[in-house]
């Protein structure tokens, strides 16, 4: 009919954005995989040059073939998926989905704060390549899924077992909290967290006992890096995992973001306030759907 307006698919849906609440989340360790992130780098060689260069080694290299087994070295991890989250992100903007909220979980909260503008893309890679450098340093320390099990009981039960050292790391579900400590204590109180009632108990492929008090001298040399950097006010709100809250200024940023690991992850709750202050979508940038599929847990 003569007159009527014409709209591409990607036209509507930018106008169908404009009036969604859209968040962007973005995972954290346990998420990388060989060959991620192989679509983003074809359409962001650039920035892929400028990771390359800043690092002085072939992270995007890494995370597509992976030929010496660095990608589950936390050192490399944790760059590998800040790279590759953030250039996720960057391409579902430029298609047209432009998120009103982001939050991470752990290391997947620099990816949040780039994507907002609060940090450079550049200096974000920085950050995390040194975090991931440092915390890789802490040895002898493990993690553990717990399956069933509210943190009440958890306590508890780490309390009866004199399991004294071992704190609670990651409210990830009402029914997924993850415990950190050293990993003779975290072995210890496997079989008395499924006599308590816990579905399942799951030790953690992981390197160290992250977002626990055996993460303090990491967060100190952490604090020290972290003061040759500058930092803006998110453009839009992006939440931090030690409040659950947004960030409200720039000034903020890098206490929490120190304070964040070697303290709780508040993911459940940080998804109960997006929720409440009317997100009602929400999309995975990077590597599984681990996040995605927390949501479904999540009331």
């Amino acid at each position: 009919m003569n007159g009527c307006l014409s709209l591409s698919l990607q036209q509507i849906n930018k106008l169908s954005n404009n009036f969604m609440s859209l968040a962007f989340l973005f995972p954290g360790q346990g998420s990388q995989v060989k060959g991620m992130g192989a679509e983003s780098f074809e359409r962001f060689p650039e920035l892929v040059r400028q990771a390359d260069q800043e690092l002085g080694y072939a992270l995007s290299e890494i995370c597509l073939h992976d030929e010496s087994n660095q990608l589950g070295q936390t050192q490399f991890t944790q760059p590998a998926l800040y790279l590759v989250s953030f250039l996720e992100a960057k391409s579902k903007m430029e298609d047209g989905l432009i998120p009103t909220a982001a939050a991470g979980h752990s290391v997947g909260e620099f990816a949040a704060l780039a994507t907002a503008g609060a940090i450079s893309f550049l200096d974000g890679l920085k950050m995390v390549s040194k975090r991931g450098e440092i915390m890789s340093q802490v040895t002898g320390g493990g993690m553990a899924a717990v399956i069933g099990l509210d943190e009440e009981a958890i306590r508890k039960t780490l309390k009866q077992t004199e399991a004294d050292q071992v704190d609670v790391a990651n409210f990830n579900s009402p029914g997924q909290i993850v415990i950190s400590g050293p990993e003779s204590q975290i072995q210890m109180v496997l079989s008395p967290l499924k006599d308590a009632g816990a579905r399942m108990v799951v030790p953690l492929k992981v390197s160290g006992a992250f977002h626990s008090r055996m993460m303090e001298v990491p967060a100190q040399e952490f604090e020290g890096f972290l003061g040759s950097f500058s930092f803006s006010a998110p453009t839009l709100p992006v939440y931090s995992n030690v409040k659950a809250a947004p960030y409200q200024n720039g000034e903020e940023i890098p206490h929490l973001l120190v304070k964040q690991i070697h303290n709780s992850v508040r993911w459940s709750e940080t998804i109960t306030q997006m929720r409440q202050s009317g997100t009602v979508e929400f999309t995975e940038c990077g590597p599984g759907n681990v996040l995605t599929k927390l949501l479904r847990q999540i009331p």
